[in-house]
């Protein structure tokens, strides 16, 4: 089952309320509602290629897993790189859970970027967060298999949202579904516990802000939230989970919705200019997060 996409224009924005990214309906030179199409077509290879990732996503993200994952990766012991070096290391991924594009992740990078920069040109932070927002993805170079850094991300620990993509399907073989521990509601949590509380499924997102917290970098927290949860599509889409949320959390919402605007209907098959815009970003990420970081 595809999440629920929130249009655009029911997302807040965050400075002049008449902020566009594009007129509605068309973005990226595609109809809104052919983004996010997770039908299942065993004939097409991206189609089958993504279902794929989900349900070995879906059938090995477990509590235990997470577990092992976070003591595994932070440690921060793995390698040391500056940022941009990580992004040109995006140039030989393509994520193998994206229905929408079938390029190499820098691309989407710079069009994310580039996107978030034309509407907001004085949030620089802004710019910068949209270029690396899915520099995690790192992960895949260094043995883990992209189902544990791709794709949408929701918690454990807990019954599973009904807005996940291919919920129905997917996680017959999970054992945390047959576990009393964490298949209810509120699983091993409470309620309005807050998202920073929950276990996510291993992935990008988490992984990257856990980099730009232990590497000191100056990126906002808004910009972190963007970070941490815009593959939280179940959430910020689909309205599961809500019974977590504290007003910080919701306060949040509004900035990643704003976000996934531009992560979500920048993606196009138009290339950017990726050497002539380097300069510019070079200099944002000389200002929040310079040099070699620890990963």
């Amino acid at each position: 089952m595809a999440a629920k996409i929130i249009p655009h224009s029911q997302a807040p924005s965050l400075l002049d309320p008449s902020d566009k990214l594009r007129p509605e309906p068309i973005y990226a030179g595609k109809l809104k509602n052919e983004f996010r199409n997770y039908d299942e077509d065993a004939d097409d290879p991206i189609k089958e290629r993504v279902r794929k990732t989900y349900l070995h996503m879906h059938t090995y993200q477990t509590v235990d897993f997470v577990r092992s994952r976070m003591f595994e990766w932070l440690k921060f012991n793995k390698f040391k790189m500056s940022i941009k070096d990580a992004l040109i290391k995006l140039n030989d991924l393509v994520d193998e859970s994206d229905p929408d594009i079938d390029l190499p992740n820098i691309i989407h990078a710079f069009q994310t970027a580039e996107g978030i920069r034309e509407v907001h040109p004085d949030l620089d932070w802004f710019h910068l967060t949209g270029l690396i927002h899915d520099v995690g993805k790192v992960m895949a170079f260094y043995g883990e298999p992209q189902w544990a850094v791709v794709g949408d991300t929701f918690p454990v620990g807990c019954a599973w949202g009904n807005s996940i993509v291919y919920r129905e399907t997917s996680f017959e073989d999970n054992p945390d579904g047959k576990d009393s521990r964490y298949n209810t509601k509120y699983g091993i949590y409470k309620p309005k516990c807050g998202l920073d509380k929950l276990l996510m499924s291993w992935g990008h997102d988490e992984y990257l802000y856990q980099v730009m917290k232990h590497n000191k970098c100056k990126i906002p927290d808004e910009g972190l939230a963007m970070i941490r949860y815009h593959s939280f599509y179940p959430w910020h889409a689909g309205g599961d989970y809500m019974h977590f949320c504290t007003s910080s959390d919701l306060e949040k919402l509004k900035w990643i919705l704003e976000f996934n605007k531009f992560d979500l209907y920048t993606k196009n098959e138009n290339v950017p200019d990726i050497e002539e815009l380097w300069p510019y970003y070079e200099s944002l990420i000389n200002k929040y997060m310079p040099g070699v970081l620890e990963w």
